[in-house]
């Protein structure tokens, strides 16, 4: 059985109010630089499902929603094995289209770069990247993040999509593990 959070949370690094007015935010600006285009947001499942839900509600622009589900970490993992996976392509044809890659986290970028790589054979119009959180520390892979909601230090977070062994990703906020008290789940 999973701990409690509250057992193994550190610290909030980013609040409930915080992220709620930083995505309405990138909302806004979203609309703005879309205002006379269709646009089609893929949300990588499952982490980026919380940051999408309410990015599109900000979003006053006509668009639609896809998603492709992608893995580079496994349960108990807290690094990207590197090579990504695709277990869940998208439905819909992007040729022609504006894509906004809607991600949780960039980490190592190893992830985003390779799905960029392959929607880029697709043929959209334009492909952009906005992700909730960056860890520029981490990075490995060259990613362009056309809109950041947080920049965050080197740590293990949980919480608003981000999972915790596939637990936690309810909650309203951002927090960091206590490395020292976290059991991973085996």
């Amino acid at each position: 059985m999973m701990q409690n959070y509250k057992d193994v949370l550190a610290e909030i690094l980013i609040d409930a109010g915080t992220l709620q007015n930083r995505v309405k935010e990138l909302g806004e600006q979203i609309s703005k630089d879309y205002a006379d285009d269709d646009l089609l947001l893929i949300c990588i499942l499952r982490g980026g499902v919380p940051f999408l839900v309410d990015l599109s509600r900000h979003i006053t622009t006509p668009h639609m929603l896809d998603f492709m589900a992608v893995s580079s970490y496994g349960v108990g993992k807290r690094e990207s094995s590197g090579s990504a996976r695709v277990a869940l392509d998208l439905q819909t044809d992007i040729r022609n289209k504006h894509v906004l890659l809607v991600e949780d986290i960039v980490d190592s970028g190893h992830t985003i770069h390779a799905v960029l790589q392959m929607l880029e054979t697709r043929q959209p119009k334009s492909l952009k990247v906005c992700t909730l959180l960056d860890k520029p520390d981490r990075r490995e892979a060259n990613v362009p993040i056309d809109y950041l909601g947080f920049s965050i230090p080197n740590k293990f977070v949980f919480g608003y999509g981000l999972d915790l062994d596939e637990y936690y990703r309810n909650l309203p906020f951002v927090g960091v593990v206590d490395l020292e008290k976290y059991k991973p789940v085996r």
